[in-house]
């Protein structure tokens, strides 16, 4: 199976690109290294290539078994799309997003031209060209939803733009299944966590965040009082989800699929459990974040029924597992 990879060098295609290769994938990717660092791909053989190289770069090499590609520049673009209508690709994952409600409160005009009229090119060269193409959505278009565990059939209601462009992808996927016959299939994150998520940039979550704090001795912020709780997901499901969607046998007309793990903890729990473990952690109060949710929480049965997705992680070991890439050693696990 060939793939592409939009985001390839950030968290979450990191990881995603480190398991197709280990699965026998061919794997492009294409990342403009804004929230990309190679150095998340150290483990593998990866070529970087600018676009303006890449028919040289392929008439001079033999691909090898495992070479993966990194194509640096836009994820639309003209190279990029001209490569997916010539066929080269079975499953585009698209996993490239400017990724953080807060910054798309500040930013809007921004980051709608990446997550959405980008998103929207890209899956018009997908059409008659590739089998499928797996999106990154994300839980924040249910806008805190009151009913939890929160299926896929409760009302969206964004409150940021980013969670608007992440809904309004979701809906041109569909127009795409119906108007093109398009084969499209959107997972939910519910707040990735994990190795390879740094916490120095203005997309870090929550998790990391602390973690960075606590290695270089900071202090750790707590919007509002921690009270607001998160379904916090390992990154190792929102893979096995990726993959498991990409292989179905089902026709997918953009579907749409809850990526969590049905429970929910918060941001104190967590605080709390860090200021226990570890030694001099102070923590500092600070206003609620705008465009925020207070609680989410999904129900994977819709994922599970539909690919056989269940989460193989939980948070608690999910967070041992971070804080071991992060080099933080924990007085007692939980």
């Amino acid at each position: 199976m060939r793939a592409l990879v939009t985001g390839g060098a950030g968290f979450i295609g990191s990881n995603l690109v480190h398991e197709l290769v280990a699965q026998e994938w061919e794997v492009d990717i294409v990342d403009d290294m804004s929230n990309g660092h190679l150095s998340l791909l150290d483990q593998l053989a990866f070529r970087v290539v600018l676009p303006e190289f890449i028919e040289l770069f392929e008439a001079q090499h033999i691909r090898k078994k495992k070479d993966v590609y990194i194509f640096e520049c836009d994820f639309a673009h003209k190279v990029i799309l001209d490569r997916i209508k010539s066929k080269k690709y079975d499953v585009v994952f698209h996993q490239a997003a400017i990724p953080r409600v807060s910054y798309s409160v500040e930013h809007p005009v921004e980051t709608t031209e990446t997550n959405l009229l980008k998103s929207v090119a890209l899956l018009h060269a997908c059409v008659d060209s590739v089998k499928r193409v797996v999106i990154a959505s994300s839980s924040s278009v249910y806008g805190g939803s009151v009913i939890m565990p929160t299926s896929e059939d409760d009302l969206k209601n964004p409150k940021s733009p980013y969670a608007l462009q992440k809904s309004v992808v979701e809906e041109f996927s569909k127009l795409f299944g119906s108007l093109y016959g398009l084969d499209t299939v959107n997972l939910r994150y519910f707040n990735v966590f994990g190795p390879g998520q740094t916490g120095d940039s203005p997309y870090s979550t929550a998790v990391s965040a602390w973690c960075d704090a606590i290695s270089n001795g900071k202090i750790l912020r707590s919007d509002g009082d921690g009270s607001q709780s998160r379904d916090l997901c390992y990154v190792d499901n929102v893979v096995s989800a990726n993959i498991l969607a990409a292989n179905s046998d089902r026709k997918f007309l953009g579907n749409c699929y809850n990526i969590c793990c049905g429970d929910r903890t918060t941001n104190r729990e967590i605080l709390d459990y860090l200021m226990s473990n570890f030694t001099d952690v102070k923590v500092c109060s600070v206003n609620w974040r705008a465009g925020d949710v207070m609680h989410t929480q999904g129900d994977w049965l819709a994922a599970f029924n539909d690919f056989g997705y269940v989460p193989l992680v939980k948070f608690w070991d999910g967070l041992q597992k971070t804080l071991s890439w992060w080099n933080l050693t924990p007085r007692n696990n939980k």
